[in-house]
């Protein structure tokens, strides 16, 4: 495990495990993780040197499962991330302390003020939530403080100057820095001496698996590779970049990631030019680029598992309309027509996607 210092002060694995993507029991919004796999995934990562965790408190239940898998390993042989997220629970203090609660623990290592978009940067901003999170840092009980970004280029240097952050956490990915506003914000980071938590670099597993034309572009140059390393490989001759977080859900994940990140091999020159032109002609083929996060499931009154959704939509898209046919699949009372438009997931939405509108546009293409 290659390992990166971070301010001086701890040393953190490269590679940090994200639990957004933790296995459950089923394929349903709400289903409860799977905790004895879970567990496993993450005896693995402690096993092999991995001692960065994040989480967050619209996580639905990874706080509860990562506090009882770390249990019983000292607590001074990992870091905890969590995050305030203020669209879930304007109160701060009774936030953290039920993060407090879910984990187990007496402090959170590296705490981020969650998802900053532009629509609230006031709001989040001008709170005094800034300074209870700065008297916890004096008192011990946060040791970092950071956030993440989900906001515009133009706004983030008004984030950045707002507080003496310890650490930012960007989204950053090859197809984003290419056709998105990662190389904006990662610039933006250079002129700073913030270090950098990456979330997203397979871009919800875009990067992981492309069409089978453009795997094979990249297999021919490394057969024995699996695709996701590629993005791996592709972010590691970033300088500010302190961890990567992957959303390891398998072992076989695991084991992937954890090869990838045993050395210090970064793209070639003429492997990233190979990159450049596979993700040219992968970003047609891309026709919603959702993440898989979930954040919009939370509050859909209808439970529809809109990440699937919008998967099926991306598979009609490219050009396999027989895919429609997934749409029956679907739970009755949890399909694209049961949409009440009412807008909470494109409110929670990270990349900003007008789902309500994608969901309309399935509704007419299963009439044709």
């Amino acid at each position: 495990m290659q390992y990166k210092d971070f301010r001086g002060e701890v040393s953190l694995s490269r590679l940090g495990m994200g639990t957004m993507r933790l296995p459950r029991e089923g394929n349903q919004p709400g289903a409860p993780i799977d905790f004895a796999k879970s567990e496993t995934i993450i005896d693995k990562a402690m096993a092999s040197g991995i001692n960065y965790y994040d989480t967050a408190y619209v996580y639905s239940g990874s706080e509860e499962v990562l506090g009882r898998a770390l249990a019983k390993y000292p607590r001074d042989s990992y870091y905890l991330a969590d995050k305030f997220n203020i669209l879930a629970e304007p109160d701060y203090k009774a936030q953290f302390t039920e993060e407090l609660r879910r984990l187990g623990t007496d402090r959170i290592d590296f705490y981020l003020l969650h998802e900053l978009r532009d629509n609230f940067l006031d709001q989040i901003l001008t709170r005094e939530c800034l300074g209870y999170f700065e008297e916890l840092k004096r008192k011990g009980t946060i040791r970092y403080l950071g956030f993440s970004y989900h906001g515009s280029p133009e706004q983030f240097p008004r984030v950045l100057a707002a507080y003496d952050w310890d650490f930012v956490q960007i989204q950053l990915n090859y197809f984003d820095w290419l056709f998105g506003d990662a190389r904006a914000l990662y610039e933006a980071l250079e002129q700073t001496d913030i270090p950098v938590m990456v979330m997203e670099p397979v871009r919800g597993g875009r990067l992981a698996e492309m069409p089978p034309a453009l795997e094979k572009r990249l297999k021919d140059v490394e057969p024995d590779r699996s695709i996701a390393s590629w993005a791996m490989r592709w972010l590691m001759d970033k300088e500010k970049l302190a961890v990567v977080l992957s959303g390891m859900n398998t072992l076989e994940q695991m084991e992937d990631n954890l090869a990838v990140f045993s050395e210090y091999s970064p793209l070639t020159a003429e492997e990233k030019a190979l990159v450049e032109e596979v993700c040219a002609e992968y970003r047609p083929l891309i026709s919603v680029a959702c993440t898989g996060c979930r954040y919009c499931c939370e509050e859909c009154p209808k439970q529809i598992n809109i990440p699937r959704v919008l998967n099926i939509y991306n598979d009609i898209k490219l050009d396999r309309a027989w895919r429609i046919d997934f749409l029956k699949m679907l739970d009755e009372g949890r399909r694209p027509e049961d949409c009440l438009g009412c807008g909470l997931c494109k409110k929670h939405c990270p990349q900003g996607i007008d789902v309500p509108a994608y969901m309309k546009e399935l509704v007419e293409l299963e009439k044709q």
